[in-house]
């Protein structure tokens, strides 16, 4: 016989919620025998950005051994790092900018602290310095930028910097679970692509938005880097289990991380670069529909192996106001694309 749907709903949730308890217990219990072994919590940094009235800082709160830095770690698999014991309702002291402030991690450990300044820190990258009880000041980036009217870049990871194979799963999680920074294969053209749409701006906003968990932030800077990509603030996620959903909301991730850039960074028009794998045309063609203005462009690159591609420009389709949406392949192909539309609606820059 089958339940009615408000049953087998009940059923569901009291299933999610019986098996966040379950984990969370697991974890108590694990944190409250390495405290019985000296293990102390200890920040990992994050990069996080500033406006000209405030900053956002970034960082997780893990227990390690004493002797053990978890910032430090190098070369593993990712498997690896998402083996980590974090530490909710760890009080943290941020200093950066002559403003000093104390932010507590959330239930997965993570800091996400919204920092008021008194002046606008000065353009380019500043230092952010966290500090637990019985740890060393841990230094975060923290991207300043420019005050003034400028055009940045929002662009997702998977698939559009590095090759993950979304559309193939297994695959997917082969390279993700499996490799590291140094085994992951750039998208050709991509760091190119991002450093032409902020061209000619003055210390312009960067930031990369991405579904994957925050336990990957090493490796995705040093990739970033490796490949000659601009520097910018990375925006992750917490995979697990949350008190009503078996995994967390992907879109409802991007959708808030978008609408909170628009708000903290007023004075930016953003070119935003994603795929076509997961959610990112529908993301961005909204964004453009309620702040037409603010966006540049819209490049996407084609991954997905059942739909026939679709490369050029393309006016609307799902955004307004003449925001153009480019196809293509990779960077290489989506670049002088992007240098078209961008000459186009010299407004944006």
């Amino acid at each position: 016989m089958r339940l009615p749907e408000t049953e087998l709903s009940r059923f569901r949730q009291a299933a999610v919620t019986a098996a966040y308890r379950m984990e969370t217990g697991i974890r108590d219990r694990l944190a409250r025998r390495a405290a019985e072994r000296g293990w102390t919590p200890a920040v990992i940094p994050y990069s996080g950005y500033a406006g000209a009235d405030h900053a956002r800082v970034l960082g997780r709160v893990v227990l390690a051994p004493a002797s053990v830095d978890p910032a430090a770690r190098r070369g593993i698999s990712g498997w690896r790092r998402l083996l980590t014991l974090e530490s909710p309702g760890t009080d943290v002291e941020i200093e950066l900018g002559g403003t000093t402030t104390t932010a507590t991690s959330d239930s997965a450990g993570i800091i996400d602290a919204r920092l008021p300044l008194d002046s606008p820190l000065e353009p380019g990258t500043a230092t952010a310095l966290l500090r637990t009880d019985g740890r060393d000041p841990v230094p975060a980036n923290v991207h300043a930028i420019s005050p003034d009217p400028a055009r940045g870049v929002v662009c997702d990871i998977d698939d559009t910097v590095w090759v993950t194979g979304i559309a193939h799963p297994l695959r997917a999680a082969w390279r993700t679970l499996r490799g590291s920074s140094s085994t992951r294969r750039s998208v050709p053209g991509m760091a190119r692509l991002l450093r032409t749409a902020v061209e000619g701006q003055d210390h312009p906003g960067v930031v990369y938005l991405s579904n994957g968990p925050w336990n990957f932030v090493g490796p995705v800077t040093r990739f970033l880097e490796r490949h000659g990509f601009p520097a910018g603030a990375v925006l992750m996620t917490d995979w697990g289990i949350t008190p009503h959903r078996w995994f967390r909301d992907g879109r409802k991730h991007k959708s808030s991380s978008l609408a909170r850039l628009m708000e903290d960074l007023p004075q930016v028009t953003w070119v935003l670069v994603g795929d076509d794998g997961e959610h990112d045309p529908h993301l961005y063609g909204d964004l453009a529909e309620a702040h037409p203005d603010r966006v540049a462009a819209i490049a996407l690159r084609h991954v997905r192996p059942t739909a026939p591609a679709r490369t050029g420009r393309e006016e609307g389709s799902g955004a307004t106001d003449g925001v153009p949406i480019l196809r293509g392949v990779d960077g290489d192909e989506l670049l002088p694309l992007l240098r078209d539309a961008l000459n186009r609606r010299p407004s944006a820059t």
